[in-house]
């Protein structure tokens, strides 16, 4: 019985001593072996593996193989121009060397990370104090990240970790100076819009000119095709005329009096009582003796200038009033009055109207020659 009880403490004994000499490293851990406190080797590789017996000679400490990251919130810096932001970074950094990371912070993440909240505030505030606030708005901000990463890496690598990246999340105002800069910002853009106003009415008031320009050319070269076309009319107006009154000078003058009475006479309602031997009716009283007037030839005359033309019949109607003094010298006169129905209607008489009566022939007196000798 003593001797198995004895085998029994012994087994137990073996057995806590096994244990106490094996240690397992995963693949998201590091492994130091410390022998009375001194670094005796770095196991990276996960696995089983074997140190001294129980803890009083060896012990293990595990060191976090992952890539870790560490936040900064509210970090004050001072841009070139004097004035001061609030920045928001992280890092995400990597423990490359358990041994240095041992000796330099026994191998606590707390105290490294107080190290690195250290050195990555002074990184920023001298990247800052290089630029202005509208860089870190703008594509410099990539290029900003990579300096403080860059500046933070020799720092970091004396604490055994590797800086993975550098990220800059936020860049505020302080709240006493966002106003400030929110009035600036506001006047800058007023300024801005109004000198694209200010162009704008430049290049408005450049259109409109050129478009008045051209509607004045438009409208002075219309006008002149206008006048030219005008002139080609009149010229062949008065080229037609000319014609019409060197074939047959009687007719025309007689056809343009006509045109003088109708125009005098149209729509006006008026009664006129002329004497019959009024030159208004010369045509009227010579139209039943066959002859034409005096100093018209029957004969085709030259076509004169456009200066003998008789103007149109627009200019030989007669004035305002005409009428009513030609009443007055018709009642005067020797001549008949009109009748009932010439001044009803107020129509001139017709050649047949006004033809002088046709006398009876007269016979031949004695003795005279015979007809048709």
């Amino acid at each position: 019985m003593t001797r198995l009880a004895t085998a029994v403490i012994a087994a137990l004994v073996l057995i806590a001593l096994l244990w106490s000499s094996i240690f397992i490293v995963n693949e998201r851990e590091q492994a130091i072996v410390l022998r009375f406190g001194q670094i005796t080797r770095v196991v990276k590789e996960p696995g089983l593996n074997f140190k001294t017996p129980t803890n009083f000679v060896d012990t293990v400490q595990i060191v976090d193989d992952r890539v870790l990251n560490l936040e900064l919130d509210d970090i004050r810096v001072q841009v070139r121009d004097g004035r001061r932001y609030l920045v928001d970074a992280f890092v995400a950094y990597h423990i490359t060397d358990p041994e240095a990371f041992r000796q330099n912070v026994s191998g606590s993440v707390t105290l490294a990370e107080e190290n690195l909240r250290t050195r990555l505030d002074a990184a920023l505030r001298r990247v800052y104090g290089q630029r202005s606030f509208e860089a870190a708005l703008s594509d410099e901000r990539l290029q900003m990240m990579i300096e403080v990463r860059d500046q933070l890496r020799p720092l970091a690598a004396q604490l055994g970790i590797d800086v993975v990246d550098v990220r800059i999340l936020r860049t505020d105002l302080l709240p006493e100076v966002s106003q400030q800069t929110f009035e600036r910002m506001r006047a800058e853009r007023l300024a801005e819009a109004a000198q694209l106003r200010a162009r704008g009415t430049q290049e408005a008031a450049r259109i409109r000119a050129e478009a008045d320009r051209e509607a004045v050319v438009t409208v002075a070269e219309a006008q002149r095709d206008a006048d030219i076309l005008r002139g080609q009319g009149e010229a062949d107006r008065t080229r037609i005329l000319g014609e019409a009154f060197g074939r047959d000078p009687a007719f025309f003058e007689f056809y343009r009096s006509m045109q003088a009475y109708g125009a005098a006479l149209e729509g006006s309602g008026t009664t006129m009582v002329l004497t019959p031997d009024s030159e208004f009716f010369r045509y009227f009283q010579e139209s039943g003796t066959g002859e034409l007037p005096a100093g018209s030839a029957t004969s085709e005359a030259p076509a004169p200038s456009s200066a003998a033309i008789p103007p149109p019949a627009e200019f030989l109607a007669p004035p305002q009033g005409a009428g009513d003094a030609a009443a007055a010298s018709g009642s005067a006169g020797s001549g008949p009055a009109a009748t009932p129905e010439n001044r009803g209607n107020g129509r001139l008489p017709s050649p047949s109207d006004l033809q002088p009566p046709v006398l009876p022939e007269t016979p031949p007196a004695p003795g005279g020659p015979a007809a048709g000798q």
